[in-house]
Order: structure tokens, then C-alpha cells, then sequence
């Protein structure tokens, strides 16, 4: 069954006017499952973990066409993904009815240095049978500069506690540049979220996957064989089997 975020996909592709190539890519045919070459296919090697929390993709126009783009790999990992296209002027009722659902506490997931201070939160708060509802993280998925667009211009999200991360370490994502050093992908992200959740396995697993993913991406690109028994490879199944 697909995904959010292959559903916007679709929707995207079925609007668009002309088809997209993706920039510096191959415009070699791509597996529908997981948008590499079908040499480097990615699909058979697909987790899926248990998750109390979900994540809520805002994605930029043209975002969830890019082979790059690491907000599939959350939707193939986290079965409570959802994804919606940004636009300033509109927004999707849809989007609206989730962030209403008493069952969620949503969470926009941003620096808190661009957030009045009293919405910004830096921890999430233990589990409570007094009060049940889930965390969602709303991760806003284009480049920065869009990024910033989605947050300044959300008025529907500005009631929401910000929460600010503070990571330890620096990004690993090889497939984009960015001019700031403490910018992460998507899919990074999200594994930080999930980690101060208190969801360790959603958190490993998601990061492994990533490594994964961009090693068969990397591959796929300077046309060399898919190493399995890479050290990525092997993270990845020691999660699936724990």
C-alpha cells in the first residue's frame, strides 16, 4: 500500500505540467518503491517499526519529487506518517482535521531561536495514562530558506509549542549541501525526534536506513555494484532482527 508521501507524489506528478528531472540526476528509469535505479533497488530491504509518536510532513512544491528527498524514507519507516504540499495562500483541510485530532499533540519542529520564547520547548514530557496524546512532529521539508518560509507563513501552526533540538553531532547527510553545518536532512531529524520520545529503536532505525539508503544512492550514481555486506547493510538487519 503506498505512503504519504508516495500518494503526494502522485498527485504532484498527475498536476505537473511537464515531467521532473531531478538536477545532476539520471534520467535512467527508477523504481516506483523507493525512486532509485532498479539496479540499486532498496525496497526488499524496507523496515517498518512500531511507533507511538507520527510525524506530519510539510513539504515544499517540488519536494516530494526529488530521488533525494529523505521524507519518504520516514513514511516507509513510520506507519503514522502524513504529508501535505505547503503553499502560502491555501491550505489542505486535511492538514487541519489532523492537527485537530485530539489523539496528537503536534510539535513544529524548528530552531527555537527564530520562536517567541514562551513556545519553545527543548524536552518532551514522559508518557501519561492521564493524558494519552501522542506527539507529532511537524517537520517542515524543503530547503532552508523554504523552511523558514513554511514557519514564518503558517498561521495555523503558530499555536503550537516549538521544539528546538539541540544534537550533539553533525549532520551525515551526503546527498545535498548546505551552507550551515548544523542543518540535518528530514529523515535526521526525525530520528532525533523519536530519540527524545523515548523511541531508541524508531530513532536507530531510521538512521541506519538513511545510511543505507544513501550508500545504494551514491552507488546507483557512479555506477558501482551495491555492497551488501557493507557495515550499514549489516546495522540495518541487526535492527530488523532485534
Amino acid at each position: 500500500m503506498p505512503h504519504a508521501v508516495s500518494v503526494l507524489r502522485a498527485a504532484r506528478l498527475f498536476h505537473s505540467a511537464k515531467p521532473f528531472l531531478a538536477r545532476r540526476g539520471s534520467r535512467s528509469e527508477r523504481c516506483p518503491g523507493c525512486r532509485l535505479l532498479p539496479s540499486h533497488c532498496l525496497c526488499a530491504l524496507r523496515p517498518s517499526v512500531p511507533a507511538r509518536a507520527g510525524v506530519c510532513l510539510l513539504m515544499a512544491d517540488i519536494e516530494p519529487l526529488k530521488p533525494s528527498n529523505t521524507g519518504w524514507l520516514i513514511a516507509d519507516v513510520v506507519a503514522d506518517t502524513f504529508a501535505f504540499t505547503w503553499a502560502r495562500t491555501e491550505v489542505d483541510p486535511a492538514l487541519l482535521t489532523l492537527l485537530a485530532d485530539p489523539q496528537w499533540q503536534p510539535y513544529v519542529v524548528f530552531p527555537g531561536e527564530y520562536a517567541p520564547p514562551e513556545r519553545v520547548v527543548n524536552d518532551l514530557p514522559a508518557p501519561d495514562a492521564a493524558s494519552p496524546r501522542r506527539p507529532l512532529f511537524i517537520l517542515l521539508d524543503g530547503t532552508w530558506s523554504e523552511a523558514r518560509k513554511m514557519f514564518g507563513k503558517s498561521p495555523y501552526l503558530a499555536g503550537f509549542p516549538v521544539l528546538s533540538l539541540a544534537p550533539d553531532r553533525a549532520s551525515e547527510y551526503k546527498l545535498r549541501r548546505s551552507r550551515r553545518n548544523d542543518h540535518f536532512c528530514t529523515s535526521e531529524v526525525a530520528a532525533l525526534c523519536f530519540a527524545l520520545a523515548g523511541e531508541g529503536r524508531v530513532a536507530d532505525t531510521l538512521q541506519a536506513y538513511l545510511d543505507v539508503f544513501t550508500q545504494h544512492y551514491l552507488q546507483a550514481k557512479q555506477q558501482r555494484p551495491v555492497d551488501r555486506d557493507s557495515a550499514a547493510h549489516q546495522r540495518l538487519q541487526a535492527l530488523a532482527a532485534a
